[in-house]
C-alpha cells in the first residue's frame, strides 16, 4: 500500500445542515474530489479515460462518521488505491481534521467500465499505470 494521498478542504456553511454539522453527502463529495485530485496528479484525466474507452465507477462505498465537522473545518482528506488480481479495487479514505481528529473513514470498491462493451476491464491497475505519469502516487 502506497503513502496516502491527501488534499485539504475547508467546509463551507453552506454544506451544513440544520445541527450545523457537514451534511452527509457532502462527505461523499470530499471523498470524490480527493480521489479526481489524487488522478489528476497522477497524470490521468477524463479525457485521457475516455479516450482510453473508459471510465470508472464505484460499485459500493461506505462511510463511518467519527466526528461532526463544522462550518470552517479545514480537513485533510486521503485516498489510498489498494489493488487485487480482479476486475475492483479499493479506495481507502479518511477525513482528518487539522488538529489530527479523524472525522470519517470512507472505504469503496470501484472499477473501470469499458464504455464500449459495458463490463468492467480486467487488472485495472494495469491500465492505470500506463495511463498514469506518476504510478507511484497510486502504489504502482
Amino acid at each position: 500500500m502506497s503513502e496516502p494521498y491527501s488534499v485539504r478542504v475547508t467546509v463551507r456553511g453552506y454544506e451544513t445542515d440544520v445541527q450545523g454539522h457537514l451534511n452527509q453527502a457532502v462527505y461523499l463529495n470530499y471523498a470524490e474530489h480527493a480521489r479526481w485530485s489524487l488522478l489528476q496528479a497522477a497524470g490521468i484525466t477524463q479525457a485521457g479515460l475516455v479516450g482510453r474507452g473508459v471510465g470508472p465507477v464505484a460499485l459500493e462505498t461506505t462511510i463511518r462518521y467519527r466526528r461532526e465537522l463544522l462550518a470552517g473545518d479545514e480537513v485533510d482528506v486521503t485516498c489510498v488505491f489498494e489493488w487485487g488480481e480482479g476486475k475492483t479495487f479499493r479506495m481507502v479514505q479518511s477525513i482528518t481534521k487539522a488538529d489530527g481528529t479523524l472525522a470519517a473513514e470512507v472505504t469503496a470498491v470501484g472499477g473501470l467500465l469499458d464504455l464500449k462493451a459495458r463490463r468492467l476491464v480486467d487488472r485495472p491497475a494495469e491500465l492505470f499505470e500506463q495511463l498514469a505519469s506518476a504510478p507511484e502516487l497510486f502504489g504502482l
